[in-house]
C-alpha cells in the first residue's frame, strides 16, 4: 500500500528556481540511496505555501530513508524554505 510523506512549507520567490534545481537533485540522491520511492509531487497553494508529497511503496521503505534527511543535498535544499512541518499518511482511494 502506498504510503506518502507531505512537507508543507514556505519558501521566498526569489528562492522558488534554486529550490527546484535543489530538490531534483534530493529526489536523485535519495532514490540513488533508498529504495521505494514512487513518485513526489510539488503544489503550490492559493496561499504561496508548498505541499511537497512523497510516496513510498511501503512504509518500511519509508521509514528506512529516515536519515537522507541527512544527505548534503537534503540539507541544501531545507536550507531555502521556512515555517516546515512534515505528516506522514497512507493513501486508501486513488483513481
Amino acid at each position: 500500500m502506498t504510503v506518502t510523506k507531505t512537507h508543507h512549507y514556505t519558501v521566498g520567490e526569489a528562492d522558488l528556481d534554486e529550490l527546484l534545481a535543489r530538490r531534483t537533485a534530493l529526489i536523485t540522491a535519495v532514490r540513488a540511496a533508498y529504495p521505494g520511492l514512487t513518485g513526489t509531487q510539488l503544489t503550490r497553494l492559493e496561499d504561496g505555501t508548498f505541499t511537497d508529497t512523497w510516496c513510498w511503496d511501503t512504509a518500511e521503505r519509508m521509514r528506512a530513508a529516515r536519515p537522507a534527511t541527512e544527505l548534503p543535498e537534503a540539507r541544501a535544499a531545507m536550507s531555502l524554505v521556512r515555517d516546515h512541518t512534515a505528516r506522514n499518511g497512507e493513501v486508501l482511494d486513488e483513481r
